[in-house]
Order: structure tokens, then sequence, then C-alpha cells
């Protein structure tokens, strides 16, 4: 989840002060952070939605497919 930090952390930078404080305050929101790992723990889907105004921007992460490793030869 950092690269999901770090982009929120990035469109902070370009809100207005209000926007920005609600994002910064998602950066460091434990119990969010706890709920995000708890849901792609169980195979679903974390979104979460920064705005201003009419803008929005949608995060969002979700586990990878697991696949199978290739058969070794004996």
């Amino acid at each position: 989840m950092r690269w999901l930090h770090q982009r929120a952390a990035h469109i902070a930078d370009q809100l207005d002060d209000p926007a920005a404080a609600i994002a910064r305050h998602w950066l460091t929101d434990q119990a969010e952070h706890e709920r995000a790992l708890a849901l792609l723990a169980h195979g679903e889907l974390y979104a979460h939605t920064i705005h201003e105004d009419n803008l929005r921007y949608l995060l969002s992460a979700r586990p990878a497919n697991r696949t199978a490793l290739p058969k070794q030869a004996p």
C-alpha cells in the first residue's frame, strides 16, 4: 500500500488547504489503514475517494490474483 500512500500525498500537494488536510489525515489514519489491510487480506477491493469541490480522485487497491507456479521437471 506504499504506492497508494505516495499517490495520496502527491494529490494532497495539489489541493487547497482544507481538502489537503483531509487527504493528509487519511495518510496517518491507523484505523483506516487496518480496514484496508483487512479488506485486501480477504480478497476484496479497497477504495478511498479524495475530493475537492467538483474534483474527485479515486484511489483503489486490490489483491493480485494468485498464479500457479510452473511445474518443475524432476
